[in-house]
């Protein structure tokens, strides 16, 4: 007998991997018969209540770390055999807190970062989540079946047919974690297929099939991919013979082409032309931009929590420079940035923003100070740049919010508080600056609020808590005198005198960053409308002094800038949550917005499985916006005029 092919039995490496792999494979082709699972459900609910039975998966081989398909009990599904709910396996599986997940991030493998349940966290409610087309003929699926508006599908088994294809329309089953196409005559599996991102089980055993998409790399959950009974490539089948399926997924995920970079982000206009024209020919006109992101901390960057990300472009030294190359191109007077490590702002960012006119102030989590010098440097925390040559920072502030916390009168006896808000050292960055040329002060807040949706009463503590320290500040910011003529001053001669700001509320304010928390959030609620009442249910019943008997309060008229343009339909992109959780609020007494940079191209979105990705370095994006400094009724008085006044704006 001559040497074995690479593919043959005798030159398989028979690893634990290969051995369940073909175990699996017959398993499934003793399941050529008509609605085979179905079937065994149905049998095996008959001797019981349906509603209490869970029947395991005929197809079902011995544990391995949950790759077993989640118990069902039948249902009559009409046309086609459907089964209803499944249990879920394992914790894991089912709940999306993972225990091995990084703190205080969010990602696609841990918890939720909103209050209510993420849209896509769960599929949409349904009898039944399980349909068999097993074994019945099927020789074609057309592009607009009706299959493809099952997005509830968790169970989908296409297996023993005649297909000779699988129409990209399949991507739009989001939810499956198995889908079955055994037995059919299929020579390739459509790209779109790595849009599956909660596949745990892809059976493709005894197909036509040669090669792979590079796209389906992105399954990064995917435990088994059935590939025996196919003449494929002998490298692919290698790799899952000895290593097993998330080898090749890896190698699948590494070596993708890099897809089409998405359309630039248009800017929305919120002033119509005819208006943007006028405020250009006002000298007395002042703008400044804001810029806010959220940029994922090197640290937090992993392969655990971004599976779907190719090694190379989760990497810091490639996303670096396309957060850089972002920040840049808006050249916004303001840039406000979370999860900036110490080094990462000593060694990358001070060093490429000086050349561009900025100056920064940083300030790390609070954990940093029990921590060794190497071990603090990677500690993430708040990053707020600044033009220098338009804006002199007065002061900065640090608030941490357990400190704050402790600091109450009506907190200190609460054992909510020292459970629930002290154990978190998230903070925010207040920083007071006057314009060099106007006088007019700002004041910019940059902040990073709690992560966990169990601890949705702490993201409402925090946002109160930053809140009341801002109008403390701005109180404080509103008494200091203007600053005094500069040599500058007598260059440029006289202009409008500065400012006078009668209490903090009249002082221009912006309050951005990473809330962690969606629209319909308390969080949400109270900065938008400047109060919530006491029994909020986003207080979960806790007790927090003051907060949970009165209700927190500000008086800022704060708003959203993207609101002011129709809103954002997202800010944060993962294959588990899409949806908005960083804001860049805005004083509205005292600030109207001009722009803001528009959202993310959507035909783009529907073909990237999340971010980051080759084209965006994190998982959130970058929001910019435009504003305006209504003018200021109260000014210096006029004897004051000259020995104070700055040159025109122009």
């Amino acid at each position: 007998m001559g040497q074995a092919s690479p593919g043959s039995a005798a030159s398989q490496v028979i690893t634990p991997h290969w051995q369940q792999q073909l175990l699996k494979c017959e398993m499934i082709r003793s399941s050529r018969l008509p609605h085979h699972r179905a079937r065994a459900s149905a049998m095996a609910s008959r001797t019981v209540t349906k509603s209490a039975i869970p029947i395991t998966n005929p197809n079902h081989v011995k544990p391995t770390n949950g790759t077993d398909v989640p118990d069902a009990t039948s249902k009559d599904g009409g046309a086609s055999t459907a089964s209803s709910t499944p249990a879920p396996t394992t914790a894991s599986e089912s709940s999306p807190v993972s225990a091995n997940s990084a703190p205080n991030h969010p990602s696609a493998t841990v918890a939720p970062i909103s209050e209510a349940p993420r849209p896509t966290a769960e599929p949409p409610e349904n009898t039944w989540n399980s349909l068999d087309m097993g074994g019945v003929n099927l020789k074609t699926i057309p592009h607009n079946s009706g299959l493809f508006t099952f997005t509830f599908l968790i169970n989908l088994y296409l297996n023993h047919n005649s297909l000779t294809a699988v129409p990209p329309e399949i991507s739009k089953l989001r939810h499956l974690e198995l889908l079955d196409l055994s037995g059919n005559a299929l020579t390739t599996v459509p790209p779109e297929m790595g849009m599956l991102t909660q596949l745990k089980e892809l059976y493709l055993f005894d197909n036509q099939i040669v090669m792979l998409p590079p796209e389906l790399g992105s399954l990064h959950q995917l435990q088994t991919l059935g590939i025996e009974g196919n003449p494929l490539d002998a490298t692919l089948k290698g790799m899952v013979q000895k290593d097993g399926t998330p080898a090749l997924i890896s190698y699948l995920r590494d070596t993708c082409p890099m897809p089409p970079p998405p359309p630039q982000r248009v800017w929305k206009n919120v002033i119509s032309p005819a208006e943007r024209d006028a405020l250009a020919n006002d000298p007395h006109t002042e703008t400044f931009s804001v810029l806010c992101y959220n940029i994922l901390c090197e640290k937090y960057a992993t392969e655990k929590l971004y599976g779907y990300t190719p090694s190379w472009a989760l990497s810091w030294d490639y996303r670096k420079e396309l957060i850089l190359t972002e920040v840049m191109t808006y050249d916004a007077d303001f840039l406000c940035l979370q999860e900036v490590d110490i080094a990462q702002y000593e060694d990358y960012f001070v060093k490429h923003l000086q050349g561009q006119d900025y100056e920064g102030i940083y300030y790390p989590k609070s954990r940093y100070k029990t921590m060794s010098d190497i071990e603090r440097r990677q500690v993430d925390g708040c990053a707020t740049f600044y033009k220098a040559s338009k804006y002199q920072l007065v002061e900065r502030q640090l608030i941490e919010f357990s400190t704050v916390a402790m600091q109450r009168p009506d907190f200190k006896k609460t054992d909510d508080m020292f459970n629930r808000v002290l154990g978190k050292d998230h903070i925010a960055v207040t920083c007071l600056f006057e314009n060099k040329k106007t006088g007019t002060r700002v004041i910019v807040a940059n902040a990073h609020i709690h992560w966990d949706p169990n601890f949705r009463d702490v993201k409402l503590v925090q946002a109160a808590l930053l809140v009341e320290e801002i109008e403390t500040i701005a109180a404080y910011f509103s008494k200091l005198p203007p600053r005094p003529p500069t040599s500058l001053d007598d260059q440029l001669g006289p202009s409008r005198p500065p400012p006078m700001y009668s209490d903090g509320s009249k002082i221009p304010t912006i309050i951005c960053g990473d809330f962690n928390s969606i629209p319909s959030s308390g969080v949400w609620e109270f900065l938008s409308t400047g109060s919530v009442p006491p029994d909020h249910p986003d207080f979960m019943s806790h007790l927090y002094g003051k907060y949970t008997t009165e209700g927190p309060k500000h008086r800022l008229s704060l708003k959203s800038a993207y609101a002011a343009a129709g809103d954002i339909s997202l800010t944060n992109y993962t294959p588990r949550f899409q949806g908005v959780i960083d804001y860049i609020w805005y004083s509205a007494s005292n600030l109207s917005v001009n722009a803001v940079l528009g959202e993310v191209d959507k035909g783009y979105l529907e073909k990237v499985v999340g971010f980051p990705n080759v084209h965006f370095p994190s998982d959130h994006v970058c929001l910019v916006s435009e504003f305006r400094v209504k003018p200021v009724r109260d000014t210096l008085p006029s004897s004051s005029t000259t020995s104070s006044a700055n040159s025109t704006h122009s």
